[in-house]
């Protein structure tokens, strides 16, 4: 088998609060490899959004290792941290990040300028036209619908064709049928990319999508194989 694309090691994370250290991570060792669906389950205040930040560096962990397409996330400055997320893991939040004052177009075609892609605006229409945004393209976020806002935040993620993709609960701001349509959409560009997918969600249903589903309980992880992996 080949070298995962995220691992994890004996990682921990501890915050400081009022009354002394909180530990919100305890010892959690993972593989996930290219090309894999993990959904990432657990009671509310169980730490899923806090591992996948560490996956993501966004967060650094405390104790263990955590590593991402052969970097060691633990030692990198911040600035590779941020070059590795721009070139490689695409981020899909909750709340839609999005810049008010640019168009769906120049919210998906910035981050693209920024790593000096020739063909920004190009390749950021042809991702809003996959997800159904093709005619919106010149619309302002304060012009869009939630579901519609999530599409343009999953193109974002999408258009430098990253290896990884973190989506942290990315249909709780939106109703039951715009949230299957924005996980259709999520799943389709995984599917297109050949992208790694790490799926946050309260939503066992959602989860049970993934080829492996792992939860998280007490800041201690284990994993479960999904029902459609059992009866394949």
């Amino acid at each position: 088998m080949t070298d995962p694309v995220l691992s994890l090691r004996e990682a921990a994370l501890s915050l400081q609060g009022n009354a002394g250290p909180v530990d919100i991570l305890e010892a959690i060792s993972l593989d996930v490899h290219r090309g894999d669906t993990l959904g990432l389950v657990g009671p509310s205040g169980s730490g899923k959004s806090s591992l996948l930040m560490l996956m993501g560096g966004l967060e650094r962990a405390t104790g263990g290792t955590v590593t991402a397409l052969g970097h060691d996330l633990t030692t990198m400055s911040e600035d590779a941290l941020a070059r590795l997320r721009r070139d490689h893991i695409g981020v899909v939040f909750q709340s839609f990040h999005l810049i008010p004052t640019m168009t769906a177009l120049e919210n998906v075609a910035t981050p693209l300028e920024l790593a000096g892609n020739p063909d920004a605006f190009a390749r950021a229409e042809e991702e809003l036209t996959a997800v159904g945004l093709g005619k919106r393209l010149n619309h302002y976020p304060s012009q869009l619908s939630g579901g519609e806002q999530q599409r343009v935040a999953l193109a974002r993620a999408a258009a430098p064709r990253p290896d990884i993709l973190l989506a942290d609960e990315p249909t709780g701001n939106l109703d039951s049928t715009t949230g299957t349509a924005i996980i259709d959409l999520l799943f389709g560009l995984q599917e297109r990319h050949g992208a790694t997918l790490v799926l946050v969600t309260h939503d066992p249903g959602l989860a049970d999508r993934c080829a492996r589903v792992a939860e998280l309980s007490d800041g201690h992880l284990s994993e479960r194989q999904p029902p459609k992996a059992r009866t394949a």
